[in-house]
């Protein structure tokens, strides 16, 4: 069984973050099924016991980033390793393709309207990092689909640069008010997208959701991986890190998630409201009058 060690996966700006050395596979750090499968159940009810605590708290929020490739796992991860936390405390939101509605509005207005609430978790499947990630790589968005005055789009590098800083300060403000960030990229081999998108086709239960599309943006899969070291290197920060996962086994990439998320909450200065002895005189006062109207 490997050893986790999240430093393994970190990228907050310290040094330069190059994609061609970061894993898609580690050694598995479960041994078995049975040990994965207890491993995510103590994993999930961690998760619970520290979101109810944030909950009660009622002071931070958590922001999480996924972003990937397709057939990376994105939903999988999501589904897995947040299914037994208390759905009045998360939220998870999937951001596809502009609508009209949001192209009319900034790049980040239809995300900051799902940032979350003090006390709560919100997942971003997808997030503003598409502004510097597709569309770095098909900047015919910008020149063609984007409502910017034509002034602002002429230079497409420059407005690229624009928006890390944009996206930097943005989570810079998001610490300042409480409000953590933590970023996964998961990050899938070539080899292992290929193999899941033909089970993707493959599979009645799935394929529904596959699109050309897919198979066509594999073309662009050395202008991806440039985009993503280039995004990474420009917005990871200390306080706002990015986490590079390997994605070629779906259940490390989980329970590596998982711990990641558990640790970030584990660093914030959480924990129940104390009650006063006035409260708990109260309280005592409450449990006797159900009792009484047990005996009813």
């Amino acid at each position: 069984m490997g050893k986790y060690n999240r430093k393994d996966f970190l990228a907050d700006g310290s040094t330069p973050f190059e994609i061609s050395r970061a894993a898609t596979r580690i050694k598995d750090i479960y041994d078995d099924k049975k040990e994965y499968e207890k491993m995510l159940e103590e994993s999930i009810h961690d998760l619970d016991e520290l979101q109810n605590m944030m909950y009660a708290h009622n002071r931070y929020g958590l922001l999480v980033v996924f972003q990937a490739l397709d057939a990376a796992g994105k939903d999988g991860t999501i589904r897995h390793v947040l299914s037994g936390v208390n759905p009045a405390g998360i939220r998870v939101h999937s951001f596809k393709r502009p609508t009209s509605l949001e192209l009319e509005h900034d790049f980040m207005w239809r995300t900051t309207a799902a940032l979350p609430e003090r006390g709560s978790i919100t997942i971003f499947n997808r997030s503003y990092y598409e502004e510097v990630l597709v569309v770095k790589v098909h900047p015919e968005i910008l020149r063609e689909g984007q409502l910017l005055p034509d002034e602002l789009k002429v230079d497409v590098d420059k407005v690229m640069k624009n928006r890390y800083k944009d996206i930097k300060n943005f989570e810079k403000y998001l610490y300042r008010n409480g409000i953590r960030v933590i970023k996964f990229f998961l990050n899938v081999s070539k080899a292992e997208q290929g193999a899941r998108l033909i089970e993707r086709i493959q599979d009645p239960g799935k394929n529904w959701k596959f699109e050309e599309g897919d198979v066509k943006e594999r073309d662009y899969w050395d202008a991806y991986q440039q985009a993503f070291e280039t995004c990474i290197n420009e917005t990871a920060t200390e306080k706002c890190p990015w986490y590079v996962i390997p994605a070629d086994d779906k259940k490390n990439m989980r329970l590596i998630v998982g711990k990641i998320i558990g640790d970030e909450l584990k660093k914030m200065d959480l924990f129940y409201p104390e009650t006063s002895p006035e409260r708990a005189a109260e309280l005592t006062r409450y449990i006797d009058i159900i009792k009484e109207q047990g005996k009813a």
